[in-house]
Parts: C-alpha cells; sequence; structure tokens
C-alpha cells in the first residue's frame, strides 16, 4: 500500500478512534487501527474495535497502491500529530513495517498481519431510524454521569435506549439515583417492532462515544439494530456497539408518584451553594444536608476532619419542616447539565427518594430521581 493525505484529515479520524482501541493489550491487533485503500481511489477506509465498540470511517487519500494494514493506533496519532501542516506518505514494506513520512520527517513503524484483525459486523438490511443528532447528544450528557462503575452489576454498566415511533428516551442507574430523559422524534420514521420497544442497552463506551461523533448541531444519526450489534451512521463514520444482554430495572418503579412537597430554586444560586457548602462536607459520603423550613432552605455540611459550612436560600415554601441529606455530587451533576433558569425538587419526607427536574420545557422530558443519605 501506498498512499498520501493530508495531516488534518488524517488526524480528525485518528482522534476519533483513540477511545475505541484496546489500551490493556491484552490481544495486541485490538491497540491497532486498521488501513485499506483500492487502487487509484480517491479516499482509505479506517477501522477499529475493543471486541465491544467498534468505528469506521474514511479520509480522503491519494492512493498510488491499494491494500491493506494495521498501525498502533495510539503511536500513529501522535506522530502525526506531530507532523507540520502538510501531506502525509505512508508506505507499506515487505518486511513486515510500514513507513510515515512527511517533509524532511521519516519513521518506520512495526505493523500486526491484517489477518489478525476482527472481522466488524455488518448491518443488517433493516429499517433504519433517522435520529437528531443534537437531542441524540443532549439526552446523553443529562444521563451518562449516572452509569454505574461497578463491574459486578454489569446490567448497569449502560443505558437503557427506547424507541417508539414518536420518541426516543435514555435511562440510567447506579442504585442511588436515576436519570431519565425523552425527547420528540419527527415524523418520517417506520414505527419498530415490539421487540425493538422493549429497549436495549447501550454499553457505557458506547454512549461515550455517541456523544463524541454528534459534534455537529445539524448532522442526523441513522441507526440500525441487527442480533447482537447496534450501528449508528454519523456523517460518514460508522459506530458499532455490542448489546448488553441483560435486563434493566424496571425503572418506572423507582419514579415516586406520591411527593406532596415542592420547592422551585434558582439553578444558578443552588449550585453555587452546594458547591460552597460541599468543601466542607466528609471526603468520603460528601454529604450536604437540606434543613427546609418556611421560607428558607439551608443547606449544610460538616466534618469532624475539616469543619462545618452552611448557606441560607430564600424560597417559597409553606410546608413543614424537615432535613434531608444527598449526595452533594449527586446534586451538582444534575444541576451542570439542566439548562433552564429553574429547577424543581419533589420530596416527601427524610427517606423517601426525590425528584428533580427542570421548571418550563426546555426540549427534553427530564427526570432525575435521588435516594436521600442516612448519616
Amino acid at each position: 500500500m501506498e498512499l498520501t493525505v493530508r495531516k488534518a484529515e488524517l488526524l480528525k479520524e485518528l482522534q476519533l478512534f483513540q477511545g475505541i482501541v484496546e489500551r490493556k493489550n491484552t490481544i495486541p491487533i485490538l491497540a491497532n487501527v486498521l488501513v485499506e485503500a483500492e487502487d487509484g481511489a480517491d479516499h482509505a477506509r479506517l477501522a477499529a474495535t475493543d471486541l465491544e465498540v467498534g468505528l469506521r470511517s474514511r479520509c480522503e487519500a491519494g492512493v498510488e497502491k491499494g491494500g491493506s494494514l494495521t498501525l498502533p493506533a495510539k503511536k500513529l496519532f501522535e506522530i502525526v500529530r506531530a507532523l507540520p501542516d502538510t501531506e502525509v506518505r505512508i508506505a507499506q514494506s515487505a518486511a513486515g513495517s510500514v513507513s510515515v513520512s512527511a517533509e524532511r520527517f521519516s519513521s518506520r513503524i512495526q505493523t500486526l498481519p491484517m489477518d489478525d484483525f476482527p472481522a466488524l459486523p455488518e448491518p443488517a438490511e433493516t429499517d433504519a431510524v433517522t435520529l437528531p443528532g443534537a437531542g441524540l447528544r443532549e439526552m446523553v450528557d443529562k444521563t451518562q454521569f449516572a452509569i454505574t462503575g461497578e463491574d459486578t452489576r454489569f446490567f448497569l454498566n449502560g443505558a437503557l435506549f427506547l424507541l417508539t415511533p414518536s420518541t426516543m428516551t435514555l435511562v440510567a442507574t447506579d442504585g442511588h439515583r436515576l436519570a431519565l430523559v425523552a425527547a420528540a422524534l419527527d415524523g418520517g420514521n417506520e414505527a419498530p417492532d415490539e421487540e425493538e420497544e422493549a429497549g436495549v442497552i447501550l454499553p457505557k463506551k458506547t454512549i461515550w462515544e455517541l456523544a463524541r461523533l454528534v459534534a455537529d448541531d445539524e448532522v442526523a444519526v441513522t441507526y440500525r439494530r441487527g442480533e447482537n450489534h447496534l450501528f449508528f451512521d454519523i456523517g460518514g463514520r460508522q459506530l458499532i456497539s455490542r448489546m448488553i444482554d441483560a435486563q434493566f430495572p424496571a425503572y418506572e418503579r423507582v419514579i415516586p408518584k406520591g411527593n406532596d412537597k415542592r420547592i422551585e430554586f434558582e439553578r444558578d444560586r443552588l449550585t453555587s451553594a452546594v458547591k460552597r457548602v460541599a468543601l466542607l462536607s466528609s471526603e468520603r459520603s460528601r454529604a450536604v444536608k437540606l434543613n427546609i423550613d418556611a421560607g428558607k432552605v439551608e443547606i449544610t455540611s460538616s466534618s469532624p476532619e475539616v469543619g462545618e459550612a452552611s448557606e441560607v436560600l430564600a424560597v417559597e415554601y409553606e410546608g413543614e419542616a424537615l432535613g434531608i441529606c444527598f449526595n452533594a455530587q449527586y446534586l451538582i451533576d444534575f444541576l451542570g447539565v439542566v439548562r433552564t433558569d429553574n429547577v424543581g425538587l419533589d420530596f416527601k419526607d427524610e427517606l423517601s427518594q426525590a425528584v428533580l427536574s427542570p421548571v418550563a420545557n426546555d426540549g427534553y422530558d427530564y427526570t432525575y430521581v435521588i435516594m436521600p443519605m442516612r448519616v
């Protein structure tokens, strides 16, 4: 293989592969990116996978000699990034190495046999659904922090993706909080069958890569579902994801129906207060307490090792006085992605699930359920 490609074009694609390739190196070929091109073509094809998530893309190139090869994705990215803004030449030798050169720079990189590279699944000829890219990215932003990081509960290591003819919904939970966001879909899509309406679990890595790929607000995402894989076509690139084969918890049961008390806060004011007070909270629990009383909410924290802090917010509230403890980071995560000026807190008592939600419609139906802490 011999080809030339503009540095900026190649660097842009290689950047996207950095989150895909396997870094632990348990299977060496998974740290490599596959490069393929045909004689006389005006582009090269790139691919990488960690066997759970894969990515295909293409890059404009002048192909002098077609072929295929694999190169270490991280090292190739570092080399190309360090080059001047010029054309990069990639040429394969017969000795199991590949030269990467530009202007006066030259290098030789060891390669691995392309036959070792795993075959990426192809999408079946099924009905495709068009999703708004900006809306999908916004939904990911509003839910990804609630995905668990515990390997023991692998069924929570992802987000539930639900699709109907008129809405798309994303749900994530780590057992202590639940983030649910739904958005309306424009017409023009075929109705998904019953199995698709039951939803699929997207792995955490898929969620992250999906948000990275949807960078342009105007881009549309074409979604297809296979037997074991999901396919997202985004601006000439294709993200491939294995589905998590598990049963997602019945999240509807977690959303409380009997919360009879409500307080509305100015979002910026509440965010600043929680951040300040949390500075003196216990590093282990990160607990802050909302002492709710007529006309005010006092946010407090204390730590035997550090000290204590408090801040009072004026609110409209005439109900009974009570105190609820929350993990400060859980509050900050929600407040950091809400776009409305005000947020509402619906609650029942000190021990029952509370619900945070935006006040007024920002284009999304967003529900954030948070469990109180016992401190």
